[in-house]
């Protein structure tokens, strides 16, 4: 039972590994998937935010999840990663690549160490994390979920590389789709609007700024807000659920309608 009184799939015996746990719509995704009792693998390079999401999750009856602080920048973390969690828990069933980065530039002010930072973390790390787990998914016919943005859908000026980074991620989920189909693991990914998380003020805006961007972005969604965590998180946990079954391949816009706007 999800917290907003929606039933949502149980996970019972599922092991799901979720990146950027440490903030945003990886916590809220760790948070709600410990609910539904999912055993988890957490990673996330803040340590002391990590610590507080596994707390977060076994108030909501997880076990203690496994804590894995790990940059994905860092081939050596990323293989860390997924060994640790092969060797804890002897399985996987759900990858949620959800870390990722964004900054502000466009072709004329985005640095060519900016736009590898955005690339490696939002594409290099999940392509790697992924290959890796492939494997073990096999065994589960499990399920990829991606974090992608209605950015990766509709082209935005003055976000160039974080754009590219998450049309990338659209890609690569219909590819993997497609290669892994026949294998029984179902890859789809999310594509929210703008959610109120701190993705944003570590890109560079101030508080000031970010709050005339939130109030901004009420007409620039067609249902009048800005999104919740939760509600990318609960439409992870159906991706990833067997309630899912026959969906694959797929990119779902959480953006309160964003992705079907043209300015008139």
């Amino acid at each position: 039972m999800a917290s907003n009184g929606s039933v949502l799939q149980r996970l019972d015996g599922k092991v799901a590994l979720i990146t950027g746990a440490s903030s945003g719509i990886g916590k809220g995704t760790a948070i709600l998937f410990a609910e539904l009792g999912a055993q988890l693998a957490l990673t996330g390079r803040n340590e002391e935010n990590l610590q507080a999401t596994g707390a977060q999750c076994m108030q909501k009856g997880s076990k203690q999840p496994l804590l894995i602080v790990a940059d994905m920048v860092k081939e050596e973390d990323v293989t860390h990663v997924l060994n640790e969690t092969i060797k804890h828990y002897g399985q996987l069933d759900i990858l949620v690549n959800n870390a990722g980065i964004v900054k502000v530039g466009g072709i004329d002010n985005t640095s060519m160490a900016d736009y590898d930072d955005v690339m490696n973390i939002n594409v290099r790390a999940p392509y790697q994390l992924t290959m890796l787990a492939v494997p073990h998914l096999i065994k589960t016919k499990g399920a990829i979920v991606n974090v992608s943005s209605v950015n990766g859908m509709r082209s935005f000026p003055n976000v160039l590389a974080y754009c590219m980074s998450k049309s990338a991620i659209d890609q690569f989920t219909r590819c993997t789709a497609l290669e892994l189909a026949s294998k029984g693991i179902r890859v789809n990914s999310v594509n929210p609007g703008v959610i109120i998380t701190e993705i944003h003020k570590r890109g560079g805006k101030t508080d000031e700024q970010y709050n005339q961007f939130l109030e901004h972005s009420k007409t620039t969604h067609a249902l009048g807000r800005v999104g919740e965590v939760e509600e990318v998180a609960r439409t992870i946990a159906f991706l990833a659920s067997d309630n899912a079954s026959f969906i694959t391949g797929a990119q779902v816009p959480i953006d309160g309608g964003r992705h079907a706007m043209c300015p008139r």
